[in-house]
């Protein structure tokens, strides 16, 4: 078994988008639109085939006790080297978003790095 795709709401659609496409490599699909409940979504894809559906609604909220509500702890991507999470942390840093993690061994051997997407969801950018 494997898991088919990870789901998220968004509060800017198009501008966390642009966020996976650039840096992470992203190919999206057309955007989805559904008029009855006013649901958008864009399914993006990576080299690895893992694939990630960032939806919007206007109802969103950041209540962990609604139905439309986040609750991602975070999410991983891979490099394929420490130069890479290096490289890759030091751009989104110069892009201006936050990093909350420098890169660092972690204790369970992991080399990584942790940025924060445009919503606040923690990106943890791996070797």
């Amino acid at each position: 078994m494997k898991i088919s795709h990870i789901g998220m709401y968004v509060r800017d659609l198009e501008r966390s988008r642009k966020f996976y496409e650039t840096y992470f490599d992203g190919k999206s699909n057309c955007q989805y639109h559904n008029p009855k409940t006013n649901l958008k979504t864009y399914f993006l894809t990576f080299e690895s085939g893992a694939r990630l559906e960032l939806m919007h609604r206007p109802e969103y909220t950041d209540s962990i006790n609604e139905a439309c509500a986040s609750g991602l702890t975070h999410l991983a991507f891979s490099t394929g080297s420490r130069g890479g999470v290096d490289a890759l942390t030091a751009k989104l840093a110069a892009d201006g978003y936050i990093v909350a993690g420098q890169p660092r061994t972690t204790g369970d051997g992991y080399y990584e790095s942790v940025v924060l997407d445009p919503d606040g969801y923690r990106i943890e950018i791996t070797e």
